[in-house]
């Protein structure tokens, strides 16, 4: 269970860098009250904002979703409330214009945190109650613990934001390097020397957005780790020995990896792993599988970090506003239910390429049933993030989004080749200390 107080400081930062996205998509609501009111319109309707309103072309997934939201929607045309799907670019402004105004959405799949402000106008529907009433706690998975605030359950993601690391398999047999090497830090580490030693434009890894997912798999790896990442980012964090011995380990690798190789988004760099074969090693989601080039299918292989460590996260998601009417408020909790079910989990794993939150599933088995080589990669990562010793949060959900961007920049600038570690780190310590306050 997470203390409110734990989750002030990453959600009020979460929603700030949130509201970046474009706006002016999508209707405004007029907005409500907390208070549960009747409705005197003659047809009700909970409007349901999400964030899939890419082309298909685009991202297949996307359709996949809307489809789902749409066969929910016809399965009560019938009924008191019509369930009203509406995909916009803009779904974060939207939560934070209703709650700056002492409202909330009537169901939102949030992309970024809850609002902090939102829980204490009590403007957000407490969803446990209904979640053990209906024994759906193996259903909602990660959910019922990671978004478990002070007893209270405010939101579920239908699907985990898994990450764990995949591996080129004919690289490391070039260098000598074996599976068991990947097992430690220490054995990494000198695998990626190894690597090095290759010469022309083989590489170890993706440093930059692939450090930071590093550092919180190193910090995962140890008690004292795992103790800061369960709570929030304080003066103590900064200041831990622990803290520091993991970024400067993470820094050095990364400058002995090369600046060349160091980017803050790793979509610049995919190609190198999945399509050309000149990357050893990527940290990444369980969902890199479907981005695998035919061609390297047998070579590329999944893994979790050393030390049996994975990360994965519920992260926000489906959020009900607490203002509703009876009938709103069933419809969207029958919401919840139904994409939770294992029926439409299952096509989640299948058809959107993504970690169920559904932990009845027997992933492997959809996955050889499929006879789609991608779901059965996907199924192999699930597998092993899911079965990891130590299982941590993505720390920008417990740290919030400032003090990962402050931390990405940092390990890049440490990647150039004769940046001070030592000082950049003591800048960072400001920094972070300026954040928190």
């Amino acid at each position: 269970m997470k203390k409110m107080k734990a989750r002030v400081i990453s959600t009020a930062l979460a929603v700030a860098m949130g509201t970046t996205v474009l706006a002016g998509c999508g209707d405004s609501k007029e907005a409500k009250g907390t208070a549960k009111e009747k409705k005197e319109n003659a047809e009700a309707v909970l409007e349901f904002y999400h964030g899939y309103y890419h082309e298909e072309s685009e991202w297949p997934a996307a359709k996949v979703m809307r489809d789902i939201y749409e066969e929910f929607a016809k399965s009560h045309a019938d009924g008191k409330v019509k369930f009203k799907p509406i995909a916009v670019e803009n779904r974060d402004d939207i939560v934070s214009s209703q709650v700056a105004g002492g409202s909330f959405p009537d169901l939102v799949d949030c992309g970024t945190a809850v609002p902090q402000a939102a829980i204490a106008q009590d403007l957000v529907l407490d969803m446990k109650p209904y979640i053990d009433e209906n024994n759906l706690k193996d259903a909602v998975g990660l959910n019922y613990t990671q978004n478990d605030i002070d007893g209270h359950i405010y939101s579920v993601h239908d699907q985990m934001e898994s990450r764990g690391m995949w591996y080129n398999q004919e690289i490391l047999d070039q260098a000598g390097v074996t599976l068991e090497d990947l097992s430690t830090w220490d054995g990494y580490e000198a695998a990626m020397e190894k690597v090095r030693a290759l010469g022309g434009d083989t590489y170890g890894y993706a440093a930059g957005q692939g450090s930071i997912i590093m550092f919180n798999a190193m910090l995962a790896s140890t008690e004292e780790g795992r103790e800061l990442l369960e709570s929030e980012m304080t003066q103590e964090t900064i200041e831990s020995k622990t803290f520091e011995e993991a970024f400067k380990r993470v820094a050095k690798m990364d400058q002995a990896n090369g600046s060349d190789h160091t980017v803050e988004d790793l979509g610049n760099v995919m190609d190198d792993f999945n399509k050309k074969g000149t990357m050893a090693v990527l940290p990444n989601g369980v969902w890199n599988a479907s981005g695998i080039d035919e061609s390297m299918v047998e070579k590329i292989q999944p893994t979790i970090f050393p030390e049996n460590v994975a990360l994965s996260s519920a992260g926000s998601g489906l959020t009900i506003s607490s203002g509703l009417s009876a009938e709103e408020e069933k419809l969207a909790l029958e919401f919840i239910k139904y994409m939770t079910s294992e029926e439409v989990q299952s096509k989640i794993f299948t058809e959107v390429q993504a970690n169920p939150c559904n932990t009845t599933l027997d992933l492997n088995k959809l996955a050889e049933e499929s006879g789609n080589a991608a779901t059965i990669k996907l199924a192999e990562a699930c597998t092993l993030v899911n079965d990891a010793e130590y299982i941590a949060e993505d720390l920008n959900y417990v740290w919030g989004s400032d003090v990962r961007t402050s931390m990405i920049n940092a390990l890049m600038e440490c990647a150039v080749s004769g940046t001070d570690i030592d000082s950049r780190f003591e800048q960072l310590q400001k920094e972070l200390t300026a954040l928190i306050g």
